[in-house]
């Protein structure tokens, strides 16, 4: 259980770091006021307080580096213990 549960967040952090690559900064709305209607209206904002996140320069880095070492190993664990899965 602990291995698949460390495979998906090393895949979601090299999903994340990848995403943090692609993009420039993200909007972050708040929760409490933000209804669905709103997101749908071209006209308005869907928060009136709305947070601009920009990553650094390290934060994809940091998450692709992590969530791969975290990858390997999971996929190395087996041979650790001497305890091969088949294939």
């Amino acid at each position: 259980m602990w291995r698949s549960i460390f495979l998906a967040l090393g895949i979601m952090a090299i999903i994340f770091g990848l995403e943090c690559l692609l993009i420039e900064s993200a909007s972050l709305y708040s929760a409490g006021e933000t209804s669905t209607r709103s997101f749908m209206d071209p006209s308005g904002a869907p928060s009136a307080q709305t947070r601009l996140w920009q990553p650094k320069e390290w934060h994809p880095w940091l998450a692709l580096c992590g969530g791969t070492v975290a990858v390997l190993y999971v996929f190395t664990l087996p041979q650790r213990f001497g305890r091969a899965e088949p294939a």
